[in-house]
């Protein structure tokens, strides 16, 4: 039997887990393909090797295929999105010294987005930094960007006035902040933990508080490959989708941890990511707490590609002035994330897919029933930390809404 390679970058992350499980664990070999995986340094090289063929699937920040859909990215990139690497898993840690600022300002346990909030923006008000902070983020196109500016203009702060965002490669953020070239930054793990048993930084708040059950990293595939290898990419879904059911078994943590931690994977000291498996993280005050789906990789439809989800980013894409707004880059947009193919793939398997191909988003406060192929799916809870709700289909209403509290 032909065994089909499938070149396929990533970055040292914990949502990569899913993909170098899928290797590691035989998956790949199980549905007649061979995992060839290349890490990477930063996103701008998984965009641009990507884009010019030196992959054929990728680990990918959700909002890149979207600007690439958009055409707002420097370097054209067809992709198309046939599966999501889980939810969450993203944090905004800040330095030693503005934590101590902000436990003067009002700041409180738990990671609570909009306390914290309240009191980033008090300390910002007071005027009395040496300089407006700086925020660190992966990529301009990056969920990172986009939940950090959601966050901030959810509090009364503007993302473009009142902080400065710049872009660094996730690995290089607990340096950059021990440098005190940035006051925080927004990343996903392993790199806020280390900053934290480093020393260096402190825990603001989670993505799965500013947005519970949210998107994050998707496998983003060449279109033109999907095109000539439709067989090939619904055996690369099975064997990810085995993968990512095999994370999310809490017996599997040990074993997880000892294939990431290697230096071919996110070189990390051992048991470093055993807490975060689960969901075990320290707040400002060093209290830990269980954060129960601040990391989901299979449960809740994880892995499945919705397309209210490139909608939403798509939102604030054109919110931040990043893209132009219009029905025919809806559409695009909409188009890119390819529920049709990961159903096609997982159809005899058995699996639990979703009835519909979008949702409203943020509406679900509890774990809800859905239609589904097996009448067994829940999802949620899945509210914004704001109280908002997205409908795709008002997406020019909301839209106008949110460019009102810019």
């Amino acid at each position: 039997m032909t065994v089909h390679t499938i070149r396929a970058g990533f970055m040292p992350l914990l949502d990569a887990c899913i993909l170098i499980v899928a290797h590691e664990k035989g998956f790949d070999a199980d549905e007649g393909i061979r995992l060839q995986l290349h890490k990477e340094t930063s996103w701008a090289n998984i965009r641009d090797r990507i884009s010019v063929g030196h992959f054929d699937a990728a680990h990918m920040l959700g909002p890149m295929p979207v600007a690439a859909s958009a055409g707002v990215l420097p370097i054209p990139m067809d992709i198309c999105v046939p599966f999501a690497m889980g939810l969450g898993g993203n944090a905004i840690t800040v330095s030693r010294e503005m934590a101590e600022a902000l436990r003067q300002t009002g700041m409180c346990e738990a990671f609570d987005p909009a306390r914290n909030g309240q009191a980033l923006k008090l300390l910002i008000d007071q005027n009395t930094m040496p300089r407006r902070p700086v925020f660190a983020v992966v990529h301009p196109y990056s969920g990172h960007n986009y939940e950090l500016r959601y966050w901030l203009a959810g509090c009364a702060m503007d993302p473009d006035r009142d902080v400065e965002i710049i872009v660094i490669p996730p690995v290089m953020m607990p340096d950059a902040l021990r440098s005190g070239h940035i006051d925080g930054y927004c990343a996903g793990e392993p790199w806020n933990t280390v900053s934290v048993e480093s020393g260096y930084g402190h825990i603001l708040t989670v993505k799965s508080k500013i947005w519970r059950s949210s998107p994050e990293k998707v496998l983003g595939v060449r279109t033109q490959f999907n095109a000539d290898h439709p067989e090939i990419v619904e055996a690369l879904i099975r064997a990810l989708y085995s993968a990512a059911r095999w994370c999310d078994e809490a017996a599997n943590s040990e074993e997880i941890d000892d294939i990431l931690q290697r230096p071919a994977y996110l070189d990390v000291p051992a048991k470093t990511l055993l807490p975060v498996l689960r969901g075990d993280l320290a707040d400002i005050f060093g209290v830990k707490h269980r954060l129960n789906g601040f990391f989901i990789p299979f449960d809740r439809a994880a892995t499945f590609p919705w397309r209210s989800h490139a909608l939403w980013i798509y939102s604030q894409m054109v919110r931040w002035g990043h893209a132009p707004f219009s029905q025919d880059l809806v559409k695009r947009v909409s188009a890119t994330y390819r529920s049709d193919i990961y159903r096609n793939a997982l159809k005899g398997m058995g699996a639990d897919i979703p009835s519909a191909s979008l949702k409203v988003e943020g509406a679900l406060t509890a774990a809800s029933a859905v239609g589904s192929t097996r009448s067994k799916l829940f999802l949620g809870p899945d509210g914004f930390f704001d109280g908002t709700v997205f409908d795709p289909d008002r997406i020019k209403d909301y839209v106008h809404s949110q460019s009102q509290n810019r």
